[in-house]
């Protein structure tokens, strides 16, 4: 009896091996044309980002314009202060630039490389609770694409991310440098 339900569990993670190799490989294929929608980021997150997903970061809002990542604090992704690790922060303040970055330019239809170039950060409160970072600054990276494809030359833009916790207190505020350039 034993010996069947084993069986039976080991068939079973098996195939839920399998569909997760054949999703991610379909994914590796399809990521240009990939929809953009939180849980599609959420699930990109699993295969690309392990260590964000891991950790908590999930992608809650995305339209042209802004996108919003929520985390929380919990003991996986604390620091020895009993407050979040200021990397988890990092992860989804990134997050919320680089998905409206992806989302540029997966609308513009060309092969578009992205690369963060620099990034400051500024921690003003302990981050306790479920902390929402938010990037409102969409609406500069379609102008660095089209310069980008029209001119062939690489360019860089400045993306601000702000940490607000459940109270509304700001607790952290980050900026990203991002590169981007026609392949």
């Amino acid at each position: 009896m034993h010996y069947k339900v084993l069986k039976f569990n080991i068939l079973l993670t098996l195939r839920f091996l399998y569909e997760c190799i054949v999703f991610f490989v379909y994914l590796q294929q399809n990521q240009y044309f990939m929809e953009f929608s939180p849980s599609k980021l959420n699930t990109f997150l699993f295969f690309k980002l392990p260590s964000a997903f891991w950790s908590g970061v999930r992608t809650k809002s995305i339209t042209p314009e802004k996108c919003v990542v929520t985390v929380k604090h919990r003991w996986f992704n604390q620091n020895p202060f009993n407050s979040m690790y200021f990397a988890v922060q990092a992860m989804a303040a990134e997050l919320t630039t680089g998905a409206l970055v992806m989302y540029q330019i997966k609308k513009s239809g060309k092969n578009i490389s992205m690369l963060v170039a620099n990034n400051k950060g500024n921690f003003t409160k302990k981050a306790k609770g479920r902390i929402t970072f938010t990037c409102n600054d969409g609406n500069l990276i379609g102008d660095a694409i089209q310069k980008t494809i029209a001119t062939g030359e690489g360019q860089t833009l400045w993306l601000k991310s702000i940490g607000i916790d459940e109270k509304g207190d700001q607790v952290s505020e980050m900026d990203f440098e991002w590169s981007v350039r026609v392949k």
